[in-house]
Order: C-alpha cells, then sequence, then structure tokens
C-alpha cells in the first residue's frame, strides 16, 4: 500500500503543473536591423511571461537545429493541444506576405500560411489567444476566428504590407501597469491591444505619416475584428451589424500576469465566473432590444452570481 501511495505521489509529482504556454515565433528579419528588434519584443514576452508563471518557448532565435522553424511550429502546437485548460498564447513577430489568395508569415526556410495554421490549431481544446504582429496579417482574421479564441493582427487587410510596429507596442504594453483601464491590478490582453492601438497611430501622427496599419481584434468568432478607435474604455461602443456580440469580453479576461485575487481563484472557478461575465456582455449588447425590467432582473441574477464567486473564493470555498 505504501508503495503504491508513494508510486501515485511521483507520477502526481513528475506530471507538468497546468499552467499558461506563451510560444514566441520570430519569423525572418530581412535585415539585421529588424532582426535587432525582432528579438527585443521577442524578449519582453519572455520577461512577462516569465514574471505571470508562464510556459515560455521561442522558435525562430539563434541557429537552427537542422529542422526547419515551419515544422518546428506545427511540432510545439501538436505537443500543446491538449495540455490543460490555461490558455495557450501564440506571438508572431516577423514579416507577412498576401499574393491576393493566401496570406504567410514569413519564417526562416517554409512559411506558414493562414489556413495551414488554422489547420494546426483544430486539435487545441485549451483557450488560445494567436497575436500576428506582422505585416499583411489581416486575412489571419478571416482563417483564425472561431469559438474560444481571441485574434489579434496588425493590419485589418493583405494589402497593408509595409513594416508593421504594433508587435513592439503590444510587446512593451502587455506588462506595463499604465494599459490597465479598469485599475484592478492586471492588464489584460484587450487592455495591451487598446494601448498598443493607441501608441501605433501616435507614431504615424507625430511624424506626419500615413499610417499604413490597422490592428483589428476578433474574440466572438464572426471574422470581422474590431479595432482599437472602436472601444471607449474596455467597451466596444461600435460593432458590425451581424447579429454577434461585440468584440472584447473575451480578451479582456485573458491575462499573462494576474493579480494576486486571479491566481488564488481557482482554475474552475475562473472558468464559472468569465461565462458569467460574457453572459453579461451579451446581455448588455441587447440592452435595446429588451424590456428594461427584464434586462434589469437578467443582469442583477448575473451580478449577484459572480459576487457569490467572488465571495466563495475569497473564503476558500472557490477551491
Amino acid at each position: 500500500m505504501l508503495a503504491l501511495l508513494a508510486t501515485t505521489l511521483c507520477l502526481a509529482l513528475a506530471e507538468p503543473a497546468d499552467r499558461t504556454s506563451v510560444l514566441v515565433v520570430v519569423g525572418a528579419p530581412g535585415t539585421p536591423e529588424y532582426g535587432a528588434e525582432f528579438r527585443r519584443w521577442a524578449e519582453l514576452w519572455r520577461t512577462a511571461a516569465r514574471k505571470g508563471g508562464a510556459e515560455s518557448i521561442t522558435i525562430g532565435e539563434g541557429e537552427s537545429s537542422g529542422a526547419e522553424d515551419r515544422d518546428t511550429l506545427h511540432n510545439a502546437l501538436v505537443d500543446k493541444a491538449t495540455a490543460g485548460r490555461e490558455p495557450l498564447w501564440v506571438v508572431l513577430i516577423g514579416h507577412g506576405t498576401f499574393d491576393g489568395h493566401d496570406a504567410k508569415f514569413n519564417l526562416r526556410g517554409p512559411d506558414v500560411t493562414a489556413a495551414e495554421l488554422a489547420e494546426w490549431l483544430k486539435p487545441i481544446k485549451r483557450p488560445i489567444a494567436i497575436l500576428n504582429c506582422a505585416s499583411a496579417s489581416g486575412p489571419f482574421i478571416n482563417a483564425l476566428s472561431a469559438e474560444g479564441r481571441v485574434v489579434v493582427t496588425a493590419t485589418r487587410s493583405g494589402d497593408e504590407q509595409s513594416f508593421a510596429r504594433l508587435g513592439q507596442y503590444l510587446a512593451e504594453s502587455i506588462a506595463d501597469p499604465a494599459a490597465d483601464l479598469d485599475k484592478d491590478g492586471q492588464v489584460s490582453l484587450l487592455e495591451a491591444f487598446l494601448m498598443a492601438g493607441g501608441r501605433t497611430d501616435e507614431f504615424y501622427k507625430s511624424k506626419a505619416r500615413l499610417a499604413t496599419e490597422h490592428a483589428l481584434l476578433d474574440d466572438n468568432g464572426d471574422r470581422l475584428g474590431t479595432p482599437a478607435d472602436w472601444f471607449r474604455g474596455i467597451h466596444a461602443t461600435k460593432r458590425v451589424k451581424n447579429g454577434a456580440a461585440p468584440d472584447g469580453a473575451r480578451a479582456h479576461q485573458l491575462h499573462l500576469i494576474r493579480n494576486d485575487r486571479e491566481q488564488r481563484m481557482a482554475p474552475e472557478t475562473r472558468e464559472h465566473r468569465d461565462r458569467l461575465e460574457r453572459a453579461a456582455a451579451d446581455l448588455r449588447a441587447k440592452k435595446d432590444k429588451l424590456p428594461e425590467n427584464e434586462y434589469y432582473d437578467q443582469l442583477e441574477t448575473i451580478m449577484m452570481e459572480i459576487a457569490r464567486l467572488y465571495r466563495d473564493s475569497s473564503s476558500g470555498h472557490g477551491h
């Protein structure tokens, strides 16, 4: 019996903890100057991942091990397909191209297309955030958008093919307390996107240049995306008229560096809370179509359940 218990304990200790994974993919730089920039952005992501207790994997830096970066990326995604309920962040740093049919992220060696990446992501059951910081990345929204995913692209179309600067500002914003719009002691992916989008706009305005990139965020699965300037605070005030919930709710629930309360919360409790928050966001989007009493009754029910979860979590019942 003791031997069985010891074996079980050893196996439990040997199993990797369920934690966030950050896969940083550095593409072909083209020039030494771009290479230096891309390495700096990648290091910012690794630093944020370490601070948040996340696993960090980098592809595309240093000498090649012999395998193509494209194959290494595919294998890494296969490896992370079923690794728990914590999210997988995929950050693509580099250049992209679009020939009118296929959008590609440029790697050392063979490139990866948006369609190929979509196929590789299909088996993954955990939450996913894909951040394509490259030029001509807009079509990745159409290919990758799906339920349970957040997709960010540096451009709104494949025709915006100039060097994209969003990647710099996104890497700088993800751990910047100044990006914490709702003052909850943590920076969500949505908040980082909004700060990065604003800083990108400021860059072009300060240089008196026509903006050649317009970033999008999609997290409602409608394959359309929402630009940063459609938000006021953390809420989208404009949206396309397709009946879908506004973008932003799911992205605001992803934090690479969580505050103390989030860290103490059990994963299943956090998932329940997140579902309730998204339900509240969906309800707010339908406010004008519901009788006032019905709207507030439903909202009160949701908010009371969220409050109960926080109360139970604080008292230790949420674990």
